[in-house]
């Protein structure tokens, strides 16, 4: 499938990360430059621009939202996937963390009664106590008809420990702890722990977890689309648009449709 250029989003219709990237970078003593920007990349998709994938973007309404509570650069860095979990969740927050001070909008958003947080995190460094590993209507802290919000700490493993135990703010959340029989298929970072998972696989996993099985589907075939499109231009070699994930991808979007 041939893919039409695709002219930047609006201000307005800039999603969550897109959002917290400008403010992140207004806030920037010098420019932030990744790897390739001198080619230039597409201020949707952060590919470079022969390598664009707004084209085959999934954008779905779902019942669960994700809140992403992001490192220092993380929205800035061209390889993060909580920019793909925003590309298709429409519920998608996302907010900077900072040791000394926590967003308004974030405590706005945990306090709002449409929504029940949990907060994802490996249960072996919480309290037993705390920690759920499903979703019944009576785990601890949930209240019947709200919408599960999943919050996520979006950044390295030592950074999503930091923000975990630095966050007094989330201390009351209950954790959901997930046990997943996949393995991770991230290919765009490596990662000090075989275990662990970039943030749109857990935003996947979570969205599977709430029933939002179209959702999940979506926003793994989303993830392998952009690696392939992300991990081609990087090393040049020919894009395959007809690629096993380009077609489970247009597959998903059919059935949407």
């Amino acid at each position: 499938m041939p893919l039409e250029k695709t002219p930047p989003p609006a201000a307005g219709l800039l999603h969550a990360v897109a959002r917290l990237r400008l403010t992140r970078l207004a806030a920037s003593a010098k420019p932030f430059l990744a790897r390739g920007s001198g080619t230039g990349r597409c201020a949707g998709c952060r590919l470079v621009a022969s390598h664009c994938v707004c084209a085959l973007r999934p954008q779905l309404s779902t019942r669960a939202g994700v809140c992403l509570i992001m490192g220092d650069i993380e929205a800035l860095k061209p390889s993060n996937t909580g920019w793909l979990v925003a590309d298709v969740v429409t519920d998608t927050w996302a907010f900077g963390w900072s040791r000394t001070a926590v967003d308004a909008g974030l405590l706005t958003l945990l306090a709002d009664p449409s929504w029940q947080p949990w907060l994802v995190f490996p249960g072996e460094f919480v309290p037993p106590g705390r920690v759920v590993t499903d979703l019944p209507p009576d785990a601890p802290g949930s209240a019947p008809g709200r919408k599960p919000l999943f919050v996520l700490l979006d950044g390295t493993w030592s950074e999503a420990r930091k923000m975990f135990r630095k966050s007094p703010w989330l201390d009351a959340l209950p954790v959901l702890s997930l046990h997943p029989d996949v393995v991770s298929n991230y290919r765009l970072r490596r990662s000090a722990r075989e275990s662990h998972f970039c943030t749109s696989e857990v935003a996947a996993l979570c969205l599977a977890l709430a029933g939002e099985t179209h959702a999940a589907q979506s926003l793994a075939a989303w993830l392998d689309v952009f690696t392939e499109h992300y991990l081609s231009a990087k090393r040049s070699v020919r894009l395959d648009l007809d690629s096993e994930a380009h077609l489970r991808l247009l597959t998903l979007a059919a059935q949407e449709a």
